[in-house]
């Protein structure tokens, strides 16, 4: 085609073509960016419908007895755990026997193991090696809601739903309003919860956002009141909070849980001194057991230079 046989509408034609090929190019690369981020949206759910389930809920003719654990004995015997197949061992060999009602102070560095043996007291993690048991009942063998619901923990990071305060201290409505205004009282909340306008019935946002760090330690400090297992779990419960909310918390344990067996995972080594033994966790292995008087005796233990750091000695 020559140039002086063009006409107007022919190169209208061709500049109307020419512009349609821009936006199809781009519509191209839009399809083909979009094209990849499904695929990796197919891929995470698949990844997901891989991923091995938790054990069952419920283990039909092994569960344990309602009243169970009467006593609250924890025995370990060479237990190990991984948190991943392929990956290193967290907890290596351990070995214990902590009688009913003991008050054990579990202490160690940064990585040493201390969370995970938490983990592996809850099966959030499975054990790879050995066995854990209590009132000579394998927590292995039976399910999961058996287990975790006779026992309870006081994390770190408080968990505090959106709801009311009375939904939070009994999510499944289980107790009177009069057993939990006596576990708010035991607490040092009674007053706070008794001078807001609606009372039990007073919004908590979700995680606790318009409660102060203290006050939602305290509120999980109330839930375990209510509950009163044989088996209290401390995980580094009062590091985030203030040394009078910390004094209360120590204090409220130390009475209302005396004959329970208490595990606490030490943030401030003086919240465990006058515990019955200690446990030093080191590279995943329990490097000393015994009184924290004998433990410091020993001028060459690692609880002696961990309480020699905090100013302890």
């Amino acid at each position: 085609m020559q140039r002086d046989t063009l006409d107007a509408g022919k190169v209208g034609l061709s500049v109307t073509y020419a512009l349609m090929v821009t936006a199809t190019m781009n519509w191209m690369v839009r399809m083909s960016s979009e094209l990849e981020t499904n695929i990796v949206a197919v891929e995470r759910i698949l990844e997901y419908s891989l991923t091995p389930t938790e054990a069952d809920w419920i283990v039909e003719g092994k569960r344990p007895p309602p009243e169970w654990p009467q006593q609250g004995a924890v025995v370990m015997k060479d237990y190990s755990t991984r948190y991943r197949e392929g990956l290193d061992l967290v907890l290596k060999d351990i070995c214990c026997n902590i009688p009913p009602g003991e008050k054990i102070g579990i202490v160690g560095r940064t990585g040493a193991g201390k969370s995970s043996l938490t983990l592996a007291l809850f099966r959030i993690i499975e054990a790879a090696a050995g066995t854990i048991k209590m009132d000579n009942e394998t927590i292995s063998e039976i399910g999961l809601h058996d287990l975790r619901s006779k026992i309870t923990i006081i994390p770190q990071d408080p968990v505090l739903f959106s709801g009311s305060i009375r939904m939070n201290l009994d999510p499944f409505d289980e107790h009177p309003d009069e057993a939990l205004w006596s576990a708010l009282d035991l607490s040092n909340l009674k007053t706070f919860v008794s001078n807001q306008p609606q009372g039990l019935l007073t919004l908590v946002v979700e995680g606790g956002e318009n409660l102060s760090v203290g006050q939602r330690q305290l509120i999980c400090l109330a839930r375990a009141l209510l509950r009163r297992t044989q088996v209290l779990v401390l995980d580094e419960a009062t590091a985030a909070v203030d040394l009078e909310t910390d004094s209360l918390i120590q204090t409220t344990i130390r009475k209302e849980f005396n004959n329970c067996t208490v595990l606490t995972i030490a943030h401030r080594l003086n919240t465990v001194m006058d515990y019955d033994r200690i446990m030093v966790l080191e590279q995943g292995e329990v490097a000393e057991f015994d009184s924290p008087q004998i433990l410091l005796e020993n001028t060459e233990s690692i609880f002696y230079g961990m309480a020699k750091d905090a100013g302890l000695v």
